[in-house]
């Protein structure tokens, strides 16, 4: 029987094809160039160059749009097909021989081999949160040159470069977070000091991130509802792709784009009725309790059940809506007027945010060209669920042009909106009163050349998109939502559904937002369990629920406090915290890729270190001044100490009132925000620079010969094959048929490919 047993295992070993593809068959099918191969990159780099000669040097009065879309695309597509291919031949070498961990430590929880192309989704959406649609918008004030530059080229050299090389190096160290890996290659101070950084930074970026979403729909009822909709429509996905019919990703994304489509409908006639206005009709501090319940409740079930469906579904919305306002943008070639370099850009009192150009743009746009935020999805959930190591370069630095992309929309729908607008739109509700007549005095005493906004064109706008007020919505999601609704309305004006377009677009950013808080609660678990297993080593089981619910609910009251501050915040709480987040944001940037330098360095790749070097000391500079200015700046619009001190000595001299804060108790919490924010802007750049210097001391023993044993986890052979791009090769093609055949005749054997069983 034994025997039996034993022919019949070598027999199904036999038959099993390959689980990869022949390198040197890889090799052959990169080099091969036809000659209609070379025509289309000779036009793609002609594309390419002609609309940043007429974004960047031909502007005469105004811009068109279609420029922005076809710059972006044209330096993605060839970033993508050479220097993202130079970085993994040159730093990574994959090798889909070898096993990744959601393969050998499969446990249908969180690790788990997920099809790339649902990854991609769940990547996406994970890393895509509030920072490409907001710091664009924002950023706008600045005019639209500077910020075009760095989200296309900050992207290509810096944020893909950092996306691809942590979810690597993470995934071939069993999936561990990033502060766990600093410790392992920096040392116990180098190590520490990331942890604590990670830690703190993480619950900055994910309140902040929260704190969007709220804004977006605070009284929304129409918002409100969609929103919500979402969420049993993700579970039905999950439980439908997992049992009712697995494997059906085609068909379960119909099924969910119609129930959205229909949720947003519905959320229309919701809005309109008596109940709905009366019950869905919700003050900001009641979304931000509802956020955080649902932060705390989507990072503890299963990841199949809500998070992967619901990021593969709000990535469907989120790239075909990008699509569509792309395709919109060269449908209306909308003319823009704003300047490439506005009024704002040569002083640091711009009323949107305060600070100069350098470094406060470089810190308003992380996301979307570098992202340390990033760095924590791509050693948090993401390496657990890769199924081929060559995947790594779609999913990682595909994912990040991508995000990049939507930050460009986001930047021309920001752009194409009037210019009165949109400062009434996100000046804080202290500067405008928070009026149509207060806003439009607001703005109009700004000086600004060929701006004159009046309080009907304000309430003309509201009327049009289904709003009470759009003043004072800062945050830039509300803007954002104008800008695509106009642009959308435009290229079909005959529907008149410009309040449908506004509301679409709301749901859009609030699903966008929202699946980055609940994957950054579960990657915030992550860590802190990576963490406490260095003390109490209980808490590295995976499988222990207790263990992860504390996590969760640790990390969840972290950054729920700092939500309920921003929220109550007398000077808009987006205002004084993002640029928090932003400093916070590109330094944990710097930690991932002092990670990242120091792991190439103990691999001896010292030829090619200058590919994260660069980046590396562009980030420091910008952050160290960012930093430095926030809290040395005796200008209390920029510095945190000089407006927590000038706020004090207002208290303190008896004043009811002062600047925007028209109450003792709104001074109070001006006094209480900025102490919080000026103690973590100190704390932050200090664990950042322990951690560079470390990394920097790491490189110079490994050039000395003093390299580390690698911390790679032992090689495993792979038993499961998958393609490695979006769409097949020809080889890969010819190696699916071999394994659908294989399956055709062993279906048991498909459970195990899939991830959700041992071998």
């Amino acid at each position: 029987m034994r025997e039996n047993s034993a022919s019949s295992t070598d027999l199904l070993e036999h038959e099993r094809p390959p689980a990869y593809v022949d390198p040197e068959i890889i090799a052959a099918e990169e080099k091969k160039w036809t000659p209609k191969k070379i025509a289309l990159w000779v036009a793609i780099s002609l594309v390419g160059a002609i609309s940043w000669f007429m974004l960047a040097i031909v502007r005469g009065e105004t811009v068109n749009g279609i420029w922005f879309v076809f710059a972006a695309v044209c330096s993605y597509l060839i970033a993508y097909r050479f220097y993202a291919r130079y970085v993994e031949a040159k730093l990574a070498n994959p090798d889909d021989r070898r096993a990744t961990p959601a393969e050998y430590d499969a446990d249908g929880k969180d690790y788990a081999a997920t099809d790339r192309r649902v990854l991609y989704g769940h990547h996406f959406a994970a890393i895509a949160g509030a920072g490409p649609l907001v710091g664009p918008v924002l950023a706008a004030q600045m005019g639209f040159l500077p910020g075009t530059i760095w989200i296309i080229v900050g992207v290509i050299f810096a944020g893909a470069v950092q996306d691809y090389l942590v979810l690597f190096f993470s995934m071939r160290r069993g999936g561990r977070s990033l502060g766990q890996m600093a410790k392992e290659e920096l040392g116990t101070v180098g190590g520490y000091a990331a942890i604590l950084a990670t830690l703190t930074i993480m619950i900055i970026i994910t309140a902040i991130l929260a704190l969007v979403v709220v804004n977006a729909l605070g009284e929304s009822p129409w918002g409100v509802f969609s929103v919500g909709m979402t969420i049993p429509i993700a579970l039905f996905m999950g439980v439908y792709l997992r049992y009712l019919r697995p494997g059906k990703v085609g068909e379960v994304s119909l099924i969910g784009f119609i129930l959205l489509m229909v949720a947003i409908i519905a959320g229309g006639w919701v809005a309109e009725t008596s109940w709905g206005a009366q019950y869905l009709t919700l003050d900001r501090v009641t979304l931000a309790w509802a956020v955080i319940i649902y932060g705390f409740v989507a990072a503890i079930l299963p990841v199949w059940l809500l998070l992967a469906p619901r990021d593969y579904l709000s990535t469907f919305m989120k790239v075909g809506t990008i699509i569509l306002l792309a395709v919109g943008i060269i449908v209306v070639r909308p003319e823009i007027s704003v300047p490439a370099f506005s009024e704002f850009a040569s002083r640091s009192d711009g009323p949107v945010w305060s600070g100069s150009l350098f470094p406060f743009l470089f810190v308003t746009i992380a996301c979307g060209a570098l992202s340390g935020f990033h760095a924590l999805i791509a050693s948090g959930t993401t390496p657990k669920m890769v199924e081929k190591e060559r995947q790594v370069r779609f999913i990682g630095y595909g994912g990040m042009l991508m995000e990049s992309f939507v930050a460009i929309m986001a930047l021309v729908a920001a752009v194409t909106v009037d210019r009165g607008i949109y400062f009434a739109m996100n000046s804080a509700a202290g500067a405008t009163g928070g009026t149509i007549e207060g806003a439009a005095a607001f703005v109009n005493s700004l000086g600004l050349t060929g701006v004159h906004v009046t309080p009907e064109l304000l309430g003309e706008t509201a009327q049009h998109v289904g709003e009470q007020s759009i003043v004072s919505r800062t945050g830039g999601a509300p803007t954002l939502a104008v800008g695509m609704a106009t642009i959308l309305h435009q290229m079909m004006p005959a529907f008149d559904l410009m309040s449908f377009w506004y509301h679409f677009a709301i749901m859009f950013e609030a699903l966008f937002i929202l699946t980055a808080v609940d994957a950054g609660t579960r990657v915030a678990r992550f860590m802190l369990q990576d963490t406490l297993g260095n003390f109490f080593p209980r808490f590295n089981d995976h499988n222990w629920r207790l263990g992860a619910w504390l996590t969760t609910a640790i990390m969840v009251a972290g950054w729920g406090s700092i939500l309920i501050l921003g929220v109550t915040d007398p000077l808009g709480g987006i205002n004084t915290f993002y640029p928090l987040f932003g400093i916070a944001n590109q330094l944990l940037a710097a930690v991932a890729l002092a990670v990242c330098l120091a792991i190439a360095a103990n691999k001896g790749k010292f030829k090619y270190l200058w590919i994260i070097a660069l980046p590396l000391a562009f980030d420091l500079v910008v952050t160290v001044v960012g930093s430095w200015q926030k809290i040395f700046s005796s200008n209390p619009k920029v510095g945190y100490w000089a407006n927590h001190f000038a706020f004090k000595d207002a208290l303190e001299s008896g004043a009811s009132s002062f600047g925007a804060a028209k109450t003792p108790a709104a001074m109070e919490a001006v006094l209480r925000n900025t102490m919080v924010q000026g103690t973590l802007s100190i704390i932050f750049v200090v664990l950042t620079l322990i951690v560079v210097l470390m990394a920097v001391l790491e490189v110079m023993r490994a050039a000395k010969g003093q390299q580390k044993e690698t911390r790679e986890n032992p090689y495993i052979e792979s038993r499961i094959f998958a393609p490695a791009g979006l769409t097949a090769t020809d080889a890969e093609k010819k190696l699916e048929k071999e394994w659908a055949e294989f399956y055709r005749k062993h279906p048991e054997e498909i459970a195990g490919s899939a991830g959700h069983s041992a071998h």
